[in-house]
């Protein structure tokens, strides 16, 4: 059992930097697709959630958007407020705060991973040492019955 929980946190703690890596590496490639297709609007804030915060804008067609999984980096928003915007022209349900990028999110990212890593190896190692001393304590028993 106790290889097994030392493993299982590992394995937790990997799937979470895992986890952590590809989502700052999602933000920085949304934001390499709204570079590339640029676009400027000026959004209402619909609703601040939880998950996610919803806004409404118009493209220079006429079209009005309002982004299914909300706008990018939207700290500090409330509802009722116009704010500068950046979209993906070919995608306009990607949409970003303006002036905003994907390094806002290597803060709670590497926080997270410091957080989980400095929970995970000393418990790792305690259930390693454990394990040791453990199999030490067998070794002995099975060799002075000998």
């Amino acid at each position: 059992m106790l290889r097994l929980g030392s493993w299982g946190v590992l394995g937790a703690a990997s799937v979470i930097t895992l986890l952590g890596v590809v989502l700052v590496m999602g933000a920085f490639r949304n934001d390499q697709l709204i570079a590339e297709n640029h676009g400027t609007a000026t959004a209402l804030v619909e609703q601040v959630m939880f998950d996610r915060t919803l806004i409404r804008y118009e493209t220079p067609d006429g079209v009005s958007h309002s982004p299914e999984n909300g706008v990018l980096y939207p700290d500090g928003l409330t509802a009722g407020q116009l704010v500068r915007i950046e979209y993906d022209t070919t995608d306009p349900e990607l949409a970003k705060v303006a002036e905003r990028t994907w390094l806002l999110t290597l803060l709670p990212v590497s926080t997270t991973l410091l957080v989980t890593w400095l929970v995970a190896a000393p418990l790792a190692w305690f259930l390693r040492s454990r394990l040791r001393a453990l199999t030490t304590v067998r070794e002995s028993t099975v060799g002075a019955a000998r």
